[in-house]
Order: C-alpha cells, then structure tokens, then sequence
C-alpha cells in the first residue's frame, strides 16, 4: 500500500503538471527520456519498500485493499506535489527570467527526483518521520544515494546524453529548499487528510 499510493499520488501530480506546463511553456518542461530515466531512479528508491518498517499501529487489525482509499489519497496528495512543481516554474520563469530549455529541464528533473524521495518519508508513516516512526537502513541509504545521484547526473556523460546540462549553482538552493518546503506543508496536508478521511496509509 506505501508503494501504490506513494506511486499514484507522485505521478499523478506529476502528470498534472507536465499538462500545465507544457501549455504555458515554449518547450518541453521534461523529455520523455528524462522522464523515464527520473522515473526509473525513484522506483530504484521505492524498491527498497518492502524491507521498511511498519508502524505498530498499522498491524492491530487486517488491511484491505481499498480502491476509494487510494483515489482519495491521489487525488488529495497528487495535487500538492504538483503545487510545489509549480513553484519552482514560476520561480525559475518570474524571478530568474530562465527560458533556456535544456536548463529548465535539469532543474526539474533534479527536483524532481529529490523532491520525491525526501516526500517518501512523509507519506510512508502516518506519523512523524525521522522521529516518531524510522524507516529501514535500506530506504534511508537508497533515497539518500539516489537523491546525489540525481544532483549529480547532470553533470556526467549520461546526463548529456538525455540532453541534460550541468546546473548553474545560483540554482541549487531550489533543488534542495523547495522539497524541504514541500514537507512541511505534505506534514499538515497528512493532518488534516487523516482527520478527514481517518486513515492514512
């Protein structure tokens, strides 16, 4: 269940976002290869899933598998990370006038992958993370390597073979701030998603 509404939140508000940006964009805001390969790079990290910790208070009654559960879940958190993708548009087009398109998609596709593994540990619990509930050694190291990894592409062969380019450094704060954001506000979201609907998870 971490897995499919980790995924369908992410990718649904993902999607969200390509459609909006795409319209008021004069390019691409992504290509499909570095879609794919952002995509692929976070399911590396969702991978390690299955050997996360479970918190105690999930496993004092049987879970079923609940459609309505997980179409509220998507259509609640996936709108939120699209919010924040939207900020980083309008940060980079409003505040640094960027309309180079190979730097436009770098930007996003680190983000992007940053953003989404530091998310993971916010919706994997319904409560505090890092504090309250600890993920497994494996989810810690594989989001934390994958989130370098993704910083760090850019700046390789492979990452100008997919047409990325290195990133300037004026524009490193928003790859690393942004997602911090993002979890502070994805902390009251969680409140008051669970409050609503009265499960989290």
């Amino acid at each position: 269940m971490k897995y499919i509404k980790l995924s369908t939140s992410f990718n649904f508000g993902e999607v969200v976002s390509v459609i909006i940006a795409s319209v008021i964009l004069p390019f691409l805001p992504e290509t499909p290869i570095q879609l794919l390969v952002e995509g692929l790079l976070y399911d590396f990290g969702q991978l390690t899933l299955p050997f996360d910790n479970v918190d105690n208070d999930y496993l004092k009654k049987p879970r079923k598998f609940n459609i309505k559960s997980l179409k509220n879940f998507m259509l609640f958190m996936g709108p939120l990370s699209s919010l924040f993708d939207l900020i980083v548009f309008a940060i980079l087009l409003c505040f640094f006038k960027l309309n180079d398109a190979a730097t436009f998609q770098t930007i996003w596709f680190s983000y992007s992958i940053v953003s989404n593994l530091l998310g993971m540990h916010i919706i994997r619990t319904a409560k505090l993370p890092f504090i309250e509930s600890n993920a497994h050694k494996f989810v810690y190291a594989s989001s934390f390597l994958l989130a370098v990894i993704g910083v760090i592409i850019p700046f390789t062969w492979f990452g100008g073979l997919i047409g990325l380019v290195p990133i300037p450094s004026m524009y490193l704060p928003i790859i690393i701030l942004v997602p911090i954001l993002y979890c502070f506000v994805a902390l009251i979201a969680k409140k008051i998603y669970m409050k609503k609907f009265g499960e989290w998870i």
